[in-house]
């Protein structure tokens, strides 16, 4: 069984022993306590533990990255192969650089959780939802502003 099939497998039993699904980087979802104020110290570290945790697994991505690209040789007597790994290569930039993108959002939302203003719609100052939040922990917009904007950016076709 590969690692992939074997992990799935081991998250499903996981989940069938606690009864609860994991949210982001296998954390489970938080759980709002009866009358607990919207985006609480236990939610703000909940959320800071999430973004930490996701920086340090796409810091650690880009350098097992470096080190592929360092360790490879580069003298490949078949120019066909030498192009096969430079395409590869370029690829893993690419990546690499959404990821870098990324970790610039973690780390304006780890700001945003020390200035006290995580979880509010960047836009109209709204809750964006906790729910939401364990789905995109780096969202700035409410679900109503988000699709407001998704809709005027595919009819003018400019991104902000």
């Amino acid at each position: 069984m590969t690692n992939v099939l074997r992990q799935k497998s081991e998250k499903k039993s996981a989940t069938k022993k606690t009864g609860q699904s994991t949210g982001p980087m296998g954390f489970p979802p938080y759980e709002v306590k009866k009358g607990e104020e919207y985006m609480s110290k236990e939610q703000l570290k909940h959320f800071a533990n999430i973004l930490q945790l996701w920086e340090k697994q796409l810091l650690a991505d880009r350098e097992a990255t470096l080190n592929h690209m360092q360790d490879e040789g580069m003298n490949f007597p078949d120019i066909l192969d030498r192009a096969a790994l430079e395409e590869e290569h370029k690829l893993e930039w690419q990546a690499r650089e959404r990821e870098h993108r990324l970790i610039r959002k973690i780390n304006q939302a780890l700001s945003a959780i020390q200035q006290g203003d995580y979880g509010y719609c960047e836009d109209c100052g709204t809750e964006i939802g906790i729910r939401r939040l364990e789905a995109r922990p780096t969202a700035t917009q409410c679900i109503d502003c988000k699709t407001i904007h998704e809709i005027r950016e595919k009819q003018t076709g400019i991104a902000d």
